[in-house]
């Protein structure tokens, strides 16, 4: 089996920067749209009433869609598992999803009505349902992929460097929506400047999304057979694994926190840093997206160096707590002695670093557990280990999103803004349980495991 060329490599790493793309438009944008600060120049498309002391409509729409995925996850990974098509097990789903994931994503945005109206609600429920359908669809069988294109360890961790470059790369693209909803406002109304900005991003996704669908050879270099479990026993069977269990509940507190950070960016720059110079502040929200993939990017060398070095397991429980730290800093944005501007930079510095081992480790990570159950089972589920990965992260992600949502009742203006403060000791637990869980992984065996079998087998 041919190992996967640089050229490859490159292709299969740009598709992920097409989803992350779109997935980063709605964290980051989704709930500033519908929850805006006052003057804004956005209308309330929904109500903005209270349930239960703390939730609000946004909160139950920013969920339903992830909820979905209880159901669409497993089933594609199922399908893509069993898949006997002459292409592959992966490709001939990814090509079905770029275009209508990103209809979907820019739909999100154009409510029916111009004003709070019922029919949003329903609208941008039913539409992010759709949305997280078209992206499981693609993203399942492309992390799948991962263990099956890379045929020794080092090569895993070569691939999960070069996607968590694109990831990061996607992010700082979904970073320049306010960028653009300020050049389209010079022709456009506010509300109709937001949605062609997320709309011209969407489009650039798209291109990216279909690259590896184009230039990947799944037969050629993926040596995987199609698996004969069902749904359910594989499922079953991956949450059995005591080392994915610990993996994954930490993933599940990271995302979580991760997506507060990403969803309360905005609200950062434009109600603690810049209350009074908002259009000032969207710019600096890119400033800041550009500077934690700049400093990320500094940092991907020396991960991948150290991870050979000393291992991925202390460097991700390490990152994981620094995060839990930088978290600390945002209850004080806007208070600490120095200016505003050097606040944000700050943030973005120190959030940089472990969003750089926390973007590449952890999929090489699973690619080492689900490369190690096949090979001591002798059935290949990499399709649902992943999917079985990526529900429980999207479920952080909808807890992630759904926190900071109805933290922003407790105050989300300037001079109101303690839900935008409390994020931060929020985050600060959700990293603390992710370092829990994850100390107990057992890396050492794995790989102990993995490294006698491919002795074996060579």
């Amino acid at each position: 089996m041919q190992s996967l060329p640089l050229s490859r490599q490159i292709a299969y790493s740009l598709g992920q920067l097409g989803w992350s793309t779109l997935v980063n438009l709605v964290g980051l944008q989704l709930v500033f749209f519908y929850i805006p600060p006052e003057g804004e120049g956005i209308p309330y498309y929904i109500t903005q009433a209270i349930f239960l002391v703390v939730l609000n409509t946004v909160t139950l729409i920013a969920a339903s869609g992830r909820l979905f995925d209880a159901i669409t996850d497993p089933w594609i990974a199922s399908l893509s598992d069993r898949s006997r098509h002459p292409r592959g097990r992966r490709i001939p789903f990814m090509a079905w999803a770029p275009v209508p994931a990103a209809l979907t994503c820019a739909l999100l945005f154009v409510p029916p009505v111009a004003a709070e109206s019922g029919w949003n609600i329903a609208w941008v429920a039913g539409m992010q349902i759709l949305f997280f359908l078209f992206i499981t669809i693609y993203v399942t069988p492309f992390f799948a992929l991962l263990p099956e294109l890379g045929h020794t360890s080092r090569e895993r961790l070569n691939l999960s460097t070069y996607i968590s470059v694109t990831w990061a790369l996607g992010l700082i693209v979904a970073f320049q929506a306010p960028m653009l909803w300020n050049v389209f406002s010079a022709w456009l109304s506010r509300p109709a400047a937001f949605q062609m900005a997320v709309a011209t991003l969407s489009l650039i996704a798209v291109i990216f999304m279909y690259i590896p669908v184009i230039f990947i050879d799944e037969k050629r270099y993926s040596m995987a057979t199609p698996s004969d479990i069902l749904m359910m026993a594989a499922l079953k069977r991956a949450f059995r694994n005591k080392q994915f269990l610990y993996y994954v509940i930490a993933d599940f507190a990271y995302f979580g926190a991760i997506m507060m950070i990403q969803t309360g960016m905005l609200y950062y720059t434009t109600v603690l840093l810049f209350p009074d110079r908002t259009d000032y502040a969207k710019e600096v929200v890119g400033q800041l997206g550009a500077i934690m993939v700049i400093f990320s990017f500094l940092l991907y060398p020396a991960v991948n160096i150290l991870a050979r070095r000393f291992g991925k397991k202390p460097l991700v429980i390490g990152a994981f707590g620094f995060f839990g730290l930088v978290f600390c800093f945002i209850y004080f944005l806007g208070r600490w002695p120095m200016p505003p501007l050097i606040q944000g930079y700050l943030l973005a510095l120190c959030a940089s670093a472990p969003m750089a081992f926390l973007g590449i480790l952890p999929n090489a990570i699973l690619a080492d557990i689900a490369e190690h159950d096949g090979q001591k089972s002798g059935q290949r589920l990499e399709g649902m280990f992943f999917a079985a990965r990526t529900f429980l992260q999207k479920m952080g992600v909808t807890t992630g999103i759904l926190t900071f949502a109805a933290l922003t009742t407790f105050g989300k203006d300037p001079g109101d803004d303690l839900g935008i403060r409390l994020s931060g000791p929020v985050g600060f637990a959700l990293c603390l349980v992710a370092v829990i869980f994850f100390s107990r992984y057992d890396e050492k065996k794995i790989l102990k495991e993995l490294g006698e079998q491919n002795k074996d087998a060579s």
